[in-house]
């Protein structure tokens, strides 16, 4: 298994992720684009010593980007949703 830090990247604290915190007890995080979800589970587990109910994970695609009339792309990564069991909090994030 990989280590921690390379599995589980930042929060993601926008508008639509901390409405999900606060109504479904889901959690955004940026994940590695090679995991998994039984790696992101078993990771999240570990790292914050919570009970996950679900993975969901999104692939997203980078941006296209001009730079001084230069096309380029930014990277693709991923994104996991994170559900936790009943009554469950991630009390670092809060």
């Amino acid at each position: 298994m990989k280590p921690l830090k390379d599995i589980i990247g930042t929060p993601l604290l926008s508008e639509k992720s901390l409405g999900q915190r606060a109504g479904a007890n889901q959690y955004v995080f940026r994940v590695s684009p090679s995991t998994n979800k039984s790696e992101i589970k078993k990771a999240i587990e570990q790292r914050f010593e919570v009970k996950v109910e679900s993975v969901n994970t999104q692939n997203m695609q980078g941006k296209i980007k001009q730079v001084r009339g230069i096309p380029g792309r930014r990277a693709a990564w991923k994104k996991a949703v994170i559900r936790l069991k009943q009554g469950e909090i991630i009390k670092e994030l809060e």
